[in-house]
């Protein structure tokens, strides 16, 4: 008899926190959500993901707070989010860099892109463009391609730093081309901008927002987007592909991920608070405005980008092995 009645206290105690947790995942969020954006405040990510967390926080009726933990490119915020309890109230906005670039630039890391999170969703993708100096004898692809071919070892190519978004879509450039030219990585991409106007560097795979805004500005000129289409706010500088050289487009993307183990239930409730942030006009603008792409409705689900993670990092890693690129 005894042991009949503790057999049915441990069920009903069980019970009872099933019923605990299912009424937490039910009532989700009941408190502020920390947003994780794992580079330092100010830049392009740290944009996005505050003007993002405002409006998610009107959907989901609870704030999402952003905390900016930048260091080693992104990682020790990533490891942060990975670590984190997975109960719905750490997210993190990672990018190609923190979740792709990284599994292979870093020798030990502290977490598994793929099977350390879960994955909530693709936000935006924001290609690069392919610039050079404003006297540089080149106007469209093929003229930059036989110059370079003929001229490598006499250029430089700049970069916001080692195993940035701006260096290897120009690694991957280079290695396509079968060129070997010096890369000069800079602390910030500020700096080689500054570098290429002042004609001191030739090209650069620059973000598409501040890229375009200098050959708007006639700093200097474009040659391409490295991209499957033509970017909205620079329509008349046509792809990579377009002028001939396929498979060599590069767009850095953006989505959120909680810490593996957070319940579908939440998972899910975010994703649906996504979709309807990603639908207004205004959000959509605004991150046109910092020259990001919203993806379509079908790559904004947990399971395209739980997909896509793999494919990414094969593809990256080819690129840094390739061309010999390591942060250790």
């Amino acid at each position: 008899m005894r042991r009949t009645a503790n057999l049915i206290g441990v069920a009903v105690a069980l019970a009872g926190m099933c019923a605990l947790a299912e009424a937490q995942t039910t009532d989700w969020p009941t408190r502020p959500v920390t947003l994780i954006v794992p580079f330092t405040a100010g830049g392009g990510i740290d944009a996005n993901a505050r003007l993002q967390a405002l409006v998610l926080g009107e959907i989901l009726g609870q704030s999402v707070v952003v905390e900016n933990v930048g260091a080693a490119s992104g990682t020790v915020g990533s490891a942060r989010v990975a670590k984190a309890a997975p109960d719905g109230y750490t997210l993190l906005i990672g990018n190609s860099g923190t979740h792709a670039y990284s599994q292979s630039l870093f020798k030990k890391i502290p977490y598994n892109a793929v099977d350390d999170f879960a994955p909530v969703g693709l936000v935006s993708e924001s290609p690069r463009i392919l610039i050079v100096r404003k006297d540089f004898p080149a106007d469209n692809l093929g003229q930059f391609i036989a110059y370079v071919k003929a001229n490598q070892a006499q250029l430089r190519f700049g970069s916001a730093g080692i195993g940035s978004g701006t260096h290897l879509p120009c690694a991957r450039l280079n290695l396509a081309l079968g060129v070997d030219v010096t890369h000069v990585p800079y602390r910030g991409a500020g700096g080689a901008m500054q570098d290429l106007i002042g004609g001191r560097i030739d090209y650069m795979c620059d973000t598409i927002q501040t890229g375009a805004a200098q050959v708007k500005g006639g700093s200097v000129k474009a040659i391409a987007v490295m991209a499957a289409k033509r970017a909205p706010n620079i329509p008349d500088i046509p792809t990579t592909a377009e002028q001939g050289l396929a498979g060599v487009e590069a767009t850095v993307w953006n989505g959120f991920f909680f810490p593996r183990g957070t319940p579908q239930p939440i998972v899910q409730k975010m994703n649906r608070a996504l979709q309807e942030m990603l639908e207004r006009p205004d959000i959509r603008t605004k991150m046109q405005a910092l020259g990001l792409e919203v993806v379509p409705p079908e790559q904004r689900t947990p399971e395209y980008l739980a997909g896509m993670l793999p494919r990414e990092i094969a593809r990256w890693a080819k690129v840094i092995k390739d061309a010999g690129i390591s942060m250790d």
